[in-house]
């Protein structure tokens, strides 16, 4: 509303209520035009909009619309590698302009206009696994073993329902190290994640980094790279301050980018059933994914 047609402060003006709804219609207005800034919204997968059956969390699949809507860049940030993860795009018809997969080791990016699903290999990490892979052999010799290649290729020791070994090959042990990698997985079906955690600081991953998962799950990525590196390349290439970024986690993979996004002004949310460790790393708590716990942030931005 204009100053002009204000009345001046402390007084009072009776109007007609043909005049009321104008000044209401132009309040609406001057509201609607108010700035409103970009978000960079980083969600992780497992445990955080989809289910242990992999149903989507209650809510999350019109929340992530919603914001999406309204301007946001909505972008998805998982340890799965991209085979696993184009499907879940899918469900929740979201057409980011990047995808972080397989714990930042790997950047996706949309090849097409805004609304297609067509992406392409931008940036991959990789490096010499062999050292690691005797080291964890010589102590996990019954642990199921897979590496991603950085053409996007798999190649694994064996078989395992919860892996989707499209674009993969079984191999001998030896042959995961034949070539540099982007990660090494390491599932262990006789342990669990603390026993994960108790290993590393047994034998020590120096020249790597590592994520335990919620299972008895081992992640292995090049030294210093994690959803953090992942996600500061592409909040640069996409021009977003540090500031306006959400990143939503419940996993130990997800640490390195709630510590990224709180030392730059942003929010790191954990959600509510995450561990000790994780919730203690993020700067606010949302509810479980069983309870729509990122549909709760989404609405409230």
């Amino acid at each position: 509303m204009s100053p002009e047609g204000a009345p001046a402060t402390g007084e009072v003006r009776a109007v007609s209520p043909d005049d009321a709804a104008e000044v209401v219609d132009e309040i609406a207005t001057d509201a609607a035009e108010l700035p409103r800034e970009r978000l960079l919204i980083a969600l992780d997968v497992d445990g955080t909009i989809l289910l242990e059956d992999e149903s989507y969390s209650p809510g999350v699949v019109d929340a992530i619309a919603d914001a999406q809507r309204a301007g946001h860049e909505v972008m998805l940030a998982t340890g799965r590698s991209w085979e696993g993860t184009r499907h879940i795009l899918e469900g929740l018809a979201l057409t980011p302009e990047y995808v972080v997969c397989s714990n930042g080791a790997v950047i996706l990016r949309r090849t097409g206009p805004a609304g297609t699903r067509e992406y392409e290999r931008f940036h991959t990490e990789q490096f010499d696994a062999s050292e690691v892979l005797t080291l964890l052999r010589d102590h996990l010799p019954s642990a199921r073993y897979m590496v991603e290649l950085p053409d996007g290729r798999r190649l694994y020791t064996d078989d395992m329902d919860e892996w989707n070994v499209s674009r993969a090959d079984r191999v001998p042990f030896e042959d995961l190290s034949a070539q540099p990698v982007s990660r090494v997985v390491v599932v262990s079906e006789e342990g669990t994640d603390q026993d994960f955690v108790d290993l590393v600081s047994r034998i020590g991953l120096n020249e790597v980094s590592y994520a335990v998962g919620w299972s008895a799950w081992l992640d292995i990525a090049p030294q210093g790279v994690d959803k953090a590196t992942g996600l500061e390349k592409v909040r640069d290439w996409l021009g977003i301050d540090p500031a306006h970024v959400v990143v939503i986690g419940d996993g130990r993979n997800d640490i390195g980018m709630f510590r990224w996004a709180r030392a730059n002004g942003g929010r790191a949310i954990a959600m509510g059933q995450g561990p000790d460790e994780v919730t203690s790393e993020a700067s606010e708590l949302t509810a479980s994914v069983t309870e729509g716990g990122v549909t709760a942030v989404l609405k409230a931005l």
